[in-house]
């Protein structure tokens, strides 16, 4: 839409606002770096960078944020790309290098083979976090591990779509159907909000979900695993196979797969006690 103002009127108006996004722009750049000033009695508080997964977006993790901001923590939403295993990991490590001080890294879904892999060679990352997520070996995939025990009924739900990668190759994104985005994803969240997640899905193509993982972080940095016990998508088997696998730290909540909405007080419980360890 045209702006109603004539050109001369606009100018001074249109350097103002330049300067004013300008200078919001630079705040956000910056703040990353930054994020890890916040500090208590006992010294500077870990950052918190959350990782979302698969059909979802970082709003997923607005719960958790508002509680992690309230007691004082830096935290940081990062913008999963849902592309590939080992470019989302990449991404996600240039982002971890920008971070001043120690950093908890959280994963949920698909989110935790991310920080899997990108936190390797991180020297920042003191403590990982899996909220109802994969937790891959190396050589294994977040389809390998779907499919290890029964019980995901997720297959049921998904659409795909064709889209062309990064890389030129043609490929599939998948969705979850809205129709049975409630009952497949977020049984214990409000209907409307809910039906507001399945609108915002992010997709994930079949590339990412099918990528074999490389060596895990997991074996070298110490480990919290949340699993929720009524996931459609990952089976409570699964969840706590890997955790007790990883020698994880682990509580087990009663939860539908998308638990850092519906039970926020939980996941930043576990996210906090991670942090009290990687000062």
């Amino acid at each position: 839409m045209r702006n109603s103002l004539p050109r001369r009127a606009r100018t001074p108006l249109t350097l103002m606002a330049t300067a004013t996004v300008a200078a919001a722009l630079l705040a956000t750049t910056v703040a990353p770096a930054n994020a890890g000033n916040a500090t208590s009695p006992q010294g500077p508080k870990p950052t918190v960078v959350l990782v979302h997964g698969a059909f979802a977006d970082s709003t997923s993790w607005n719960g958790v944020v508002k509680k992690l901001k309230r007691d004082g923590y830096p935290v940081v939403a990062a913008a999963n790309p849902l592309r590939g295993l080992s470019s989302d990991a990449a991404y996600l490590k240039e982002l971890l290098a920008g971070i001043d001080g120690p950093v908890v890294l959280a994963g949920h879904s698909y989110g935790g083979a991310v920080i899997t892999n990108a936190a390797r060679g991180a020297d920042n990352v003191k403590a990982l976090v899996y909220v109802a997520a994969f937790m891959p070996d190396e050589g294994e995939s977040a389809l390998d591990l779907a499919q290890k025990f029964p019980g995901s009924s997720l297959g049921e739900a998904l659409y795909s779509v064709p889209v062309t990668l990064p890389d030129g190759s043609q490929g599939q994104d998948f969705y979850i159907e809205h129709a049975k985005f409630h009952h497949q994803f977020a049984h214990d969240v409000e209907e409307n909000t809910a039906e507001l997640m399945a609108v915002t899905q992010r997709p994930v193509t079949g590339a990412a979900l099918g990528e074999p993982s490389s060596a895990p972080a997991w074996k070298t940095i110490p480990s919290w695993a949340l699993v929720a016990t009524g996931d459609r998508n990952i089976p409570r088997k699964t969840q706590n196979y890997m955790a007790e696998r990883a020698n994880a730290r682990t509580v087990e909540v009663r939860a539908s797969h998308a638990v850092s909405v519906s039970h926020p007080d939980e996941v930043s419980r576990i996210i906090r006690e991670a942090a009290r360890s990687a000062r």
